[in-house]
């Protein structure tokens, strides 16, 4: 392999690997107090250049009070994860020039250029977007280039300038690692680069959200990397009183002192939530029943933990995280864009339980049996990964997501230079990413957030297809028959994401409400599935029932399934039609096996009818037959946060803890009470 190839896996170890080490006291005071909001209209330089003459004033900045109105929520689309030219590893990947406002002039529908090639441009812009570039140095990459900028005269830079990437980020991430300073900065100058660059990111989306029309979220992306598995977190906020500097995993890897910094903050007034992802290269870590210590988890480890982290992203461009046919053998759609590899290096790694989201609500349903709450209450939503700037996660528009390394069909084909069609970890075993479905009574920053954080939120593997999920007692079984069914189905029950109280008699079946319609850019539906979760204590299971199934298709009563939609898939030529499918789908659906005393968690999936799979339309670009070692065609979908039952009989053991006493008290609302 090529000396700059190599060098391409070191920097993916560099970039995530932070020990847990102590920050400075000066970055410490500073990363607990609000910062002074920048002028909503300046324009936001790239790190390091002179800044312009403001811009004039952007009328309707003021985003709107409102009242929570369930009834008229609507799906609202975005990605929470994409990086810019100002993340470290973005720049050493070849994206040098691509900072982020061209990310958000992307999201927000207008054609940029990708990486010094064509424009490219969404079929239908996104309806929220936040960048999410590492804290770790964050910009100060394409001010080494920048003569007069902080970092220029640093050897760092000159290195950099003098084309000596590999020494150059080789002694970036051994910064890193040790939590020292980028070398050639004092402490001094280190902590004003990073309040300097934290302005800036603050004034992009001051810049790029109009209210109404298009959301851009102040957020970032804590990098920690214990022991190689990745414990990132995306960091969002939801307006911007924000800290003067962010809290970086140079000052510590450990999740339990971000959560920490995360708390100070909202005591001085900002609101905030984190979003953890790739739980599948975690190495059995981002959902382990063990602190960062190696203390088993306790009730006020798990509170502050569900009160922190409410959502972790469902898939992205490193490979879903919500389930593995290991441990899903019954799943027949549990093997879909898994990604078992080693982050830093490539190298397969085999699948834990812990990695994945399904097992998680599980395993957390039988913890709760012993301390008395749920660790893993989360939530599930979308994001990309990308590293390119633009987050193209339509399998038909995809152009990459690693800057330089797959910027055309040629290089996603075959890797790597040195690489051969296929090697584990390689380009074809990557994804565009996924998509964010928020229901919101408005596209704000207020109302997203807030459906984030009580998790009236689901995933899709890219396309928009809407999806409702509603759990009660008294839903007729013609519900959604009714012109107001929305509006019941809130009056007589709980969204997804929500807690359902067992029926105060104990006896009473629980009914849920699923709804579905196509998007508008994709295939038709196959089917929705309801996949139950539970546990007696000692074993953990999972149902998967078939609530609705499209072209008048019935579940066969004696094999339980039902017949294959079909495929209508041409891959010569990457083409489908819609002659199979329904456009929407519903049902109303009681659980045939439920136990009134048994705890259980319900989500929701949706399967579109097969599409070419985004290799499959390099293929026929590049006139070849499609790869071999991946699918030619996938059946995109759709992930719901569940709706937890909580059973009559269950004993909450961790409500009577002394979390006084326990090392992991702490924690505070993710939302305010009183709006804004």
């Amino acid at each position: 392999m090529k000396l700059w190839a190599k060098f391409i896996l070191y920097l993916s170890a560099c970039v995530g690997l932070m020990v847990a080490c102590t920050s400075k006291e000066t970055d410490k005071a500073d990363s607990a107090v609000p910062a002074t909001t920048p002028a909503p209209a300046t324009e936001a330089p790239a790190p390091g250049a002179k800044a312009p003459a403001p811009a004039a004033e952007v009328p309707g900045r003021a985003e709107p009070a409102y009242v929570q109105a369930p009834a008229e929520r609507e799906a609202y689309f975005g990605t929470t994860h994409g990086h810019s030219s100002w993340s470290i590893d973005a720049f050493a990947l070849g994206n040098q020039k691509y900072g982020p406002e061209d990310g958000y002039r992307f999201a927000r529908g207008e054609a940029v250029t990708h990486m010094g090639g064509p424009k490219v441009q969404l079929k239908q812009p996104l309806d929220f977007f936040m960048m999410t570039d590492h804290s770790e140095f964050m910009g100060a990459a394409p001010m080494f280039l920048v003569k007069g900028s902080m970092v220029y005269d640093t050897p760092i830079a000159k290195l950099v300038r003098d084309k000596k990437m590999t020494q150059a980020f080789t002694e970036i991430g051994d910064a890193m690692i040790k939590g020292t300073n980028l070398p050639g900065m004092s402490d001094e100058e280190n902590v004003k680069l990073g309040k300097s660059v934290w302005q800036k990111v603050v004034a992009n989306a001051e810049k790029y959200n109009d209210p109404g029309k298009f959301t851009a979220f102040v957020a970032y992306e804590w990098t920690s990397l214990p022991g190689q598995a990745n414990m990132h977190r995306n960091l969002i906020f939801r307006d911007t009183k924000v800290p003067k500097i962010p809290f970086t995993a140079i000052d510590s890897s450990k999740p339990e002192d971000l959560w920490t910094a995360m708390e100070a903050w909202r005591k001085a007034g900002s609101t905030v939530l984190a979003i953890s992802h790739n739980g599948n290269a975690s190495l059995g870590k981002m959902f382990s029943l063990e602190d960062s210590d190696g203390t088993f988890i306790d009730a006020a480890y798990a509170k502050r933990r569900n009160l922190n982290e409410p959502l972790h992203e469902a898939g992205q461009t490193k490979g879903t995280s919500m389930a593995h046919p290991l441990f899903s053998p019954n799943d027949e759609w549990a093997n879909f864009e898994l990604w078992n590899y080693h982050l830093p290096t490539g190298a397969p790694v085999p699948a834990m339980r812990s990695n994945y989201v399904r097992e998680a609500w599980k395993m957390g349903l039988n913890v709760e049996r012993v301390i008395g709450v749920n660790p893993f209450k989360l939530g599930v939503e979308g994001g990309s990964d990308s590293h390119s700037t633009i987050n193209t996660f339509e399998e038909f528009n995809f152009q990459g997501n690693h800057a330089s390394v797959d910027d055309t069909a040629q290089k996603r084909r075959t890797g790597l230079p040195g690489q051969k069609l296929g090697v584990p970890g390689g380009n074809l075993f990557l994804s565009p990413g996924t998509l964010t479905g928020a229901w919101a009574e408005s596209n704000n920053r207020g109302p997203i957030y807030d459906a984030m954080a009580r998790k009236e939120t689901y995933a899709t593997s890219g396309t928009r297809i809407k999806v409702r999920f509603f759990g009660g007692y008294d839903y007729p079984n013609d519900l959604l028959k009714n012109k107001d069914w929305v509006k019941a189905a809130y009056d007589a029950g709980v969204p997804m994401g929500a807690d359902l109280a067992a029926n105060p008699t104990g006896k009473a079946v629980p009914k849920f409400a699923v709804w579905a319609m196509k998007s508008p850019h994709s295939a038709n539906l196959d089917r929705i599935q309801i996949i139950k979760l539970w546990s007696d204590g000692v074993i953990d299971y999972e149902k998967i029932y078939d609530v609705a199934l499209s072209d008048g298709r019935r579940v066969n009563p004696k094999t339980g399934k039902a017949q294959p939609v079909g495929n209508t898939v041409d891959v010569k030529t990457a083409r489908y039609t819609n002659e199979i499918g329904d456009v929407e789908l519903g049902a109303v659906w009681s659980d045939p096996d439920f136990d009134p005393a048994m705890s259980a968690a319900y989500y929701v999936r949706v399967l579109e009818i097969p599409t070419p799979r985004w290799s499959t339309y390099d293929a026929v670009a590049l006139k070849l037959p499609p790869a071999d070692t991946v699918p030619a065609t996938i059946q995109e979908r759709a992930w719901t946060s569940p709706i937890w039952y909580a059973a009559v009989s269950d004993k909450k053991a961790g409500d009577k803890a002394d979390a006084a006493a326990s090392p992991h008290a702490g924690g505070l609302p993710l939302v305010p009470k009183k709006k804004n």
